[in-house]
């Protein structure tokens, strides 16, 4: 088993760490690096979390007017599922970006830890800091709609999967992407191709055939799948194809940033 010595930056005392217990603690070290890299933006992105999430649920609303009761609860189970795409696919490639443009990305990926800890620890950040706003939002529309949802166990897998995901891709995606510009500009695509143009709050059965073709490729439609399943009974069917999906797309995410961030020396 392989042994490592980390001091320096992450610690006064020299410390012999080994397997699990090395890759634990560097974990945790990365875990406090990122919050305190993050600083006052933590705060400033929870809180614009939740008021994205909130206003989300009520603006949907205003736009469709009186609506049958399945309507309500589809928009309901879907506004939460739509509130999670942007910390993973968007914040992370732009926090990359800045460390690009900040000089201090070759710095972050030279710390004596395990590149999977760090990775993970991205993770961790972005997924806690997506909940608050998912949960605001899943209140305010079961308030504002006036639905029963029907909660099970799957919406904790659910939830896992999908910011996996969405930090997968973003990830992969930002390390393999070296330009911040060029970043930055696919980010903003993708928030406008999603409200715009994804099946999230408006069934697929809706959109033209070739786009729902294309929907069914991609990862938006079936996010908003395994979430609303997690929330409601009768409304969504096939789900275990959605989790397959989103699996391959996840993986894929790991794959290229295995293949970018381990080329590095």
């Amino acid at each position: 088993m392989a042994t490592n010595v980390q001091s320096g930056a992450f610690g006064n005392a020299t410390v012999v760490q080994t397997g699990l217990r090395r890759w634990s603690r560097s974990y945790l070290m990365m875990l406090r690096f990122d919050v305190r890299g993050l600083g006052q933006w933590l705060t400033i992105g929870i809180v614009i979390q939740v008021l994205m999430g909130a206003g989300a649920a009520v603006m949907y609303g205003f736009y469709l007017g009186d609506v049958p009761e399945v309507a309500k609860a589809f928009i309901a189970t879907g506004v939460p599922a739509l509130g999670l795409i942007p910390m993973g696919l968007v914040m992370v490639p732009q926090m990359v970006g800045q460390q690009r443009i900040a000089q201090t990305y070759d710095f972050i990926w030279s710390l004596p830890v395990p590149r999977l800890a760090a990775a993970a620890s991205t993770f961790t950040v972005f997924t806690l800091m997506a909940l608050p706003g998912f949960a605001t939002s899943l209140g305010v529309g079961v308030w504002y709609y006036g639905v029963d949802l029907q909660v099970s166990w799957l919406l904790v897998p659910a939830v896992l999967l999908t910011s996996l995901m969405c930090t997968s891709v973003g990830f992969g995606m930002a390390h393999a992407i070296k330009n911040p510009m060029v970043i930055n500009f696919i980010a903003n695509m993708i928030i406008f191709f999603v409200l715009l143009f994804s099946p999230i709050i408006v069934p697929i059965a809706q959109f033209p055939d070739w786009l729902a073709a294309v929907h069914r490729v991609l990862p938006f439609y079936h996010m908003a799948q395994v979430i609303r399943d997690a929330l409601s009974s009768g409304l969504v069917t096939g789900v275990g194809t959605s989790y397959l999906v989103l699996g391959i797309w996840t993986i894929g995410g790991w794959i290229a940033t295995a293949l970018v961030v381990g080329h590095r020396k």
